[in-house]
């Protein structure tokens, strides 16, 4: 459906996106993540032709996209701050697409009748925009750009404005949504829990560059990198000399996953891998209530801090002396974090 091939574009000395390949299939949603200035909302802005290139080309369909303008190119477009017609009802909003795209009047009608059952809000046609909610403003946003059926639908921070509780249902509906259609989404995202319960394939950028691609499953079990890790939220990283199945680091001897690089190295372990002992010799040093769970900090030492994920009945108080296991399923060898430039 989409290939970008080795897409460049720079802002003065600096490129905000150095020759990126990707390409997204038809019927997958794709969302990319990365910090501010890693390149994702430009890379969003190339393929919807608001942002010209300086290397490269998009192609839609097998076609290139060079001198197509933004309207012409079959992508329905959906931003954070849903860009809703004040002047205009919630029929009007939707229909706006479907009349650009030719529709007549019994046309429009009916695509906004359907749109809004697909998104939950009936009979909403005659409703100012103004006195909807949040959510029901990007409800509307969402059938709006869903109007003219498009054949890539455009997601920036698509759901950056609403409250945790509303976000988090509004994505499992949207992964639903796209499911039954079998829409081809390309969305940008800083969220990294929206972009893994959304995604069929999660990207993550650095610096123009694509950091690491796969399947949110993959990304989150084997970061590629320290900077995709800590990206991810990842805390417990060292400097380790990995030999064999085993890796010297300050935390002391850390097993590994067999088949592991050998060699100085970088370390992951994922809190939920270290297992306290009856031993001795690590202190206590925070506690973190996470819903769920609880994330205590150790210390040994003058060493490098270690954080272990507990359920709440097994998590020790501030100050206690315990030991530490670690399970080498949750250990990654890190790679040497090259920005790629691939798919």
């Amino acid at each position: 459906m989409l290939s970008i091939e080795n897409a460049t574009v720079r802002f003065g000395e600096r490129a905000a996106l150095d020759a990126v390949d990707l390409e997204v299939a038809e019927h997958e949603t794709v969302c990319v993540l990365g910090p501010s200035g890693s390149g994702k909302s430009t890379l969003l802005r190339v393929v919807a032709g608001l942002q010209g290139l300086d290397g490269g080309r998009v192609l839609l369909g097998g076609a290139d996209q060079a001198g197509v303008p933004t309207h012409k190119r079959g992508v329905g477009l959906m931003f954070q701050d849903h860009q809703l017609f004040p002047q205009k009802d919630v029929g009007g909003n939707i229909a706006f697409g479907a009349r650009m795209r030719g529709a007549d009047r019994a046309a429009q009608a009916e695509r906004v009748r359907e749109l809004l059952d697909l998104v939950g809000l009936p009979g909403a046609e005659r409703r100012s925009v103004g006195a909807l909610s949040g959510g029901e403003q990007q409800r509307v946003a969402l059938a709006r750009a869903l109007a003219p059926r498009p054949r890539l639908l455009m997601l920036d921070e698509p759901l950056g404005q609403l409250d945790r509780g509303l976000r988090e249902r509004l994505v499992v509906e949207l992964r639903q949504l796209f499911g039954r259609l079998g829409t081809t989404v390309l969305a940008v995202t800083h969220d990294q829990g929206e972009a893994f319960a959304l995604a069929d394939r999660v990207v993550v950028m650095r610096d123009g560059r694509i950091a690491q691609s796969g399947a949110p499953v993959e990304v989150w079990s084997r970061p590629a990198s320290e900077f995709v890790a800590r990206f991810l939220g990842f805390e417990n990283v060292v400097a380790a000399r990995v030999d064999g199945t085993v890796a010297e680091t300050a935390w002391g001897p850390v097993p590994v996953p067999e088949g592991s690089p050998r060699g100085e190295r970088r370390l992951l372990v994922r809190p939920g891998g270290v297992r306290l002992t009856a031993d001795d010799g690590w202190t206590v040093v925070s506690r973190t209530f996470r819903g769920s769970h609880v994330v205590v900090r150790l210390r040994r030492g003058d060493g490098p801090p270690l954080e272990a994920e507990l359920p709440l009945r097994e998590a020790p108080e501030v100050g206690a002396g315990v030991g530490v296991e670690f399970r080498a399923a949750d250990v990654v060898v890190l790679g040497e974090g090259t920005p790629q430039r691939m798919r």
